[in-house]
């Protein structure tokens, strides 16, 4: 197998405690510190209406990043795109492209990044169908290449400004209905096992089985989205798991509180059917030991067949965030950057 690269998704989770400046400053210096550890990406997500999450603009937070990071490449995962207008969405990201020539990834996905009501308030227009989300993806395209069929409105309107380069296209997806619409129009593929971990090697085969080259992608490309963290204390892992299945469980139920301290989560006692969403939970993550958490991201990049994978590391010590980023870093032999 290749050389395993990592990348990060950072979702800039507002720690309890602490506020929406401060996340938005740590999301800075994690991309900043991946940049320089040799990680390839660094993609940012949209959500709304969620009061424990303060990235729900990653147009303007990738903006933010271009000016303080220097090599890594900077995306979205995602835009969600029926929340917008394609035109919009192309326009946000050829600017980005201006600023960071060949640094930028247009993540694209069809969920709402919320609940129903937000996003129809975000966008009245918004049927939730899967062909609006095919349409949207066609036309996103156009304005990305600059080549609308002939005839056509499109043809007069043209995504600004007009740079050099403009950015790849990847669908994201956690239950593989987008990856035949990956498949179809020639762009790259994300799974989210981080939100799905059942099936996601299947959908990724068939993504490569029915590929079409596009005018921006010769041949398929995929990764996977994992929740990870490791640390050289069994003890700190013990506490980020514990915390983890409570936070997972909370979301599922749709709650965005801030969460109790670690002494309270522990006393927690679940109740059967808790206990078998907490095990279900656990295979959408990964921790351990440096050389544990090594070994599971390696055996999901083969069993993928890819060579990338996404980390994302949601915790409330934001020292031992940053460490286990760094630990990842060296155990899978990154190459620092100057």
């Amino acid at each position: 197998m290749k050389q395993i690269k990592l990348s990060v998704l950072d979702q800039s989770v507002i720690r309890t405690g602490s506020n929406v400046r401060e996340t938005l400053l740590e999301t800075m210096a994690l991309a900043q510190m991946a940049d320089k550890l040799g990680y390839s990406r660094f993609w940012v997500s949209e959500h709304h209406n969620i009061s424990t999450i303060a990235g729900s603009t990653p147009e303007v937070l990738l903006a933010f990043l271009t000016a303080h990071t220097e090599h890594i490449r900077l995306g979205s995962a995602g835009v969600m795109l029926p929340n917008h207008s394609s035109l919009k969405v192309a326009e946000n990201f050829r600017m980005l492209e201006a600023l960071a020539p060949g640094r930028i990834d247009l993540g694209v996905g069809r969920a709402p990044g919320g609940d129903r009501l937000t996003a129809r308030i975000l966008n009245p227009q918004n049927t939730f169908s899967d062909k609006d989300f095919v349409q949207q993806i066609m036309d996103l395209q156009h304005f990305l290449t600059d080549h609308a069929p002939e005839g056509t409105l499109y043809e007069k309107v043209k995504a600004m400004p007009q740079a050099e380069t403009a950015p790849p296209i990847w669908l994201l997806t956690s239950s593989g209905g987008s990856a035949s619409v990956a498949a179809h129009f020639g762009t790259a593929l994300s799974f989210a096992h981080f939100i799905n971990p059942s099936g996601g090697p299947e959908v990724v085969h068939q993504y490569r089985e029915t590929f079409r080259p596009s005018e921006t992608l010769s041949a398929p490309l995929a990764n996977f989205g994992i929740f990870a963290f490791t640390s050289e204390s069994p003890e700190t892992v013990e506490r980020w798991q514990t915390i983890m299945d409570y936070r997972l469980l909370q979301i599922e139920r749709g709650s965005d509180t801030a969460l109790p301290s670690y002494e309270e989560i522990r006393e927690q006692e679940y109740m059967p059917d808790e206990q078998l969403r907490v095990n279900y939970n656990r295979r959408r993550m990964v921790c351990g030991s440096p050389e544990e958490v090594k070994a599971k991201i390696t055996a999901l990049c083969e069993a993928y067949e890819v060579d990338e994978a996404v980390i994302s590391t949601i915790a409330e010590n934001a020292g031992e965030r940053m460490e286990s980023f760094r630990l990842l870093a060296k155990v899978f032999g990154l190459s620092p950057r100057n």
